[in-house]
């Protein structure tokens, strides 16, 4: 974030990644959306974007890149971004992605700090993407689950993101590499409070335990919880097979909100109207343990 004047700073933020679906055209889409979501995580408004492109020009037919471009193209169109330029380099492995800059007022910024005890959990998209993209890759995957999967990750956080802006909102991020366990220690680590989230609560791809039981964990997962694992604490009621999707590296995933706890429901009912139908409260701020998340089954919130 760089302040320009008392009312307004530019929020910069760069994603670029490989292909996680065969489709060219729905990768462009997807690396799109997941580049624009840092900005609508801290609460801005993306304007502009420029292109980052590695290509094989060797191996692979130039249509395919015209494809991942325009899928690029038509994201951009939806959130109403501008593209203004890009870069491209030859290299052996395809990766697209793109530099973005949004703006926003200087006392409106969204950070990973920020929230209180009592404060709820939001999560805005359904867990286990890490997952279904490894059997997608094996050739195990429906072309139902494919379907449904990558249009998920197509779908843009501006929705959510806007909504958000009318509730009292006290801090923010977006689930991606890090996985949900992950992307919530960078909250917790360092502040005052710890986190209490409720395994029923959390919206899950049903496939995403299926090929999760077969053993088609991504290393990014298992990576994942190595690094932030001495942090969670689960309930002997939670098994591995979910514990894995917690860590789940997630490609282009939903936004985690801390909200206070009285605008809770009604951000969730707004979100269910406005059709983010995935949105549930998942958790909530407690003032100890200090620096500690843990994991226990349903409860009501």
């Amino acid at each position: 974030m760089y302040q320009i004047t008392d009312d307004m700073a530019l929020i910069q933020t760069v994603d670029f990644f490989t292909p996680i679906v065969d489709d060219p055209y729905w990768f462009g889409q997807i690396a799109v959306a997941n580049a624009l979501s840092d900005v609508y995580a801290m609460g801005g408004t993306p304007i502009t974007a420029m292109n980052l492109v590695a290509f094989p020009l060797k191996d692979m037919e130039l249509s395919v890149l015209r494809q991942i471009l325009q899928g690029g193209m038509d994201k951009l169109a939806e959130a109403g971004v501008s593209l203004v330029g890009g870069h491209s380099v030859e290299d052996r492995e395809l990766k697209y992605g793109l530099s973005v800059t949004g703006i926003i007022h200087p006392d409106r910024i969204l950070s990973k700090k920020g929230f209180f005890p009592g404060d709820k959990l939001i999560l805005t998209k359904p867990l286990g993407t890490g997952i279904i993209n490894t059997a997608i890759k094996g050739g195990l995957a429906s072309d139902h689950i494919i379907e449904k999967v990558t249009k998920m990750m197509a779908h843009l956080n501006r929705t959510p993101a806007e909504v958000m802006r009318s509730w009292r909102v006290h801090a923010c991020t977006d689930v991606t590499g890090f996985g949900l366990l992950g992307h919530l220690c960078e909250m917790v680590v360092e502040s005052d409070y710890g986190v209490v989230l409720y395994n029923g609560n959390i919206p899950v791809y049903p496939e995403a335990r299926e090929y999760a039981a077969m053993g088609l964990v991504p290393a990014g997962t298992y990576n994942n919880r190595k690094f932030r694992e001495a942090f969670v604490s689960f309930d002997q009621a939670i098994d591995g097979i979910m514990q894995d999707i917690l860590f789940d590296a997630q490609t282009s995933g939903g936004l985690l909100i801390m909200v206070d706890p009285a605008d809770a429901v009604p951000l969730m009912e707004k979100l269910h109207a406005i059709g983010v139908k995935d949105a549930a409260i998942i958790g909530e701020v407690v003032e100890k343990p200090k620096e500690r998340i843990l994991v226990f089954p349903k409860q009501e919130l």
